[in-house]
């Protein structure tokens, strides 16, 4: 569904994405992360024909974003961040505009619109002025805009962005349910959202691809496995000695308690079950023991390692 290579983007004095090489296959859904100002809004602006690369190639739905600019626009629908909207319009007559000007049939215009309005929880405001709503219902119809023509490919630049929890896990419900028949493209700083929506990730900084994988691989190989939290009364330096010196151990942290305990988090060397052997351990020495948890890593401290690292 989109096949980017070597894609480069240049303003004056300043290069903002360097050559970068990625696809994304029909039915994915792909998270597209990265810090703020690392390429990601420029990279999907030049995917949605929005602005032209300074060189490189894009293949979008079959087309060339070059040369087959606007068979391309057919078939995606774009929402960017700061989502572009007639406020002196009422919402419904604004979907039945932009379904209009994306070629929807009239015969199937009003059926889309309803169709929509649904789906992103607008049916109870299409009568509204869009200036009055509020900034997570404007969101809401900029989503629905999106997706009134049922395009192939949808992306999405900060889609939940000044929603309230309860719309987010809505927006969540959406995207999922759109990644059965859709292939989307999404740009999020909700890691956790991308952990249960996405199939795969790709993580850019600084205009280059740094990470590409599912969440789950790049939890796994970069952080090593789940790590042990242990809670207990002993001597900070004997702890870390002792649980140092355990074959599956990698690296110790330990912090100390006011309360004479300190609490120690052991990162395995594989992705190997630490609790058992910890509290073997702990039993041999007769410490008080008051936390032994296994703690899975999140994407977001893979995002943070891998950023950091690059920066580094």
């Amino acid at each position: 569904m989109i096949q980017v290579d070597n894609l480069v983007k240049r303003y004056a004095g300043f290069t903002a994405i360097h050559g970068l090489t990625f696809s994304v296959q029909k039915g994915e859904i792909v998270g597209f992360l990265g810090p703020n100002g690392a390429g990601k809004s420029t990279t999907m602006r030049i995917l949605s024909c929005f602005m032209p690369a300074s060189s490189g190639r894009a293949i979008v739905a079959g087309y060339d974003i070059y040369e087959k600019s606007l068979e391309v626009r057919k078939k995606i629908g774009y929402l960017p961040e700061n989502v572009p909207l007639y406020p002196e319009m009422r919402v419904n007559e604004y979907l039945h505009f932009r379904a209009a000007l994306k070629g929807v049939p009239r015969a199937r215009r009003r059926s889309q619109v309803e169709k929509v309005s649904e789906q992103c929880g607008i049916a109870d405001v299409s009568r509204k002025i869009i200036g009055h709503l509020s900034k997570g219902y404007r969101q809401r119809v900029g989503l629905a805009d999106t997706l009134v023509h049922d395009p192939d490919l949808v992306i999405l630049d900060e889609p939940t962005i000044g929603l309230d929890p309860n719309q987010i896990r809505q927006v969540r419900e959406l995207i999922k349910n759109l990644g059965k028949s859709h292939t989307i493209l999404l740009s999020t700083h909700i890691l956790p959202e991308v952990e249960m929506t996405c199939s795969r990730v790709i993580i850019i900084n600084k205009g280059r691809i740094v990470a590409s994988d599912t969440a789950e691989n790049l939890k796994r190989m970069r952080m090593g496995g789940c790590e042990t939290v242990i809670e207990l009364k002993a001597d900070s330096e004997t702890a870390v000695r002792e649980f140092s010196a355990m074959s599956g151990v990698n690296h110790v942290d330990v912090s100390r308690q006011d309360d004479g305990y300190c609490k120690l988090v052991l990162h395995p060397k594989q992705d190997e079950d630490l609790r058992e052997p910890a509290y073997n351990r702990i039993r041999e020495k007769g410490w008080a023991l008051r936390e032994l948890t296994r703690r899975s890593q999140t994407l977001e401290d893979v995002f943070v390692q891998i950023t950091t690292e690059d920066d580094a």
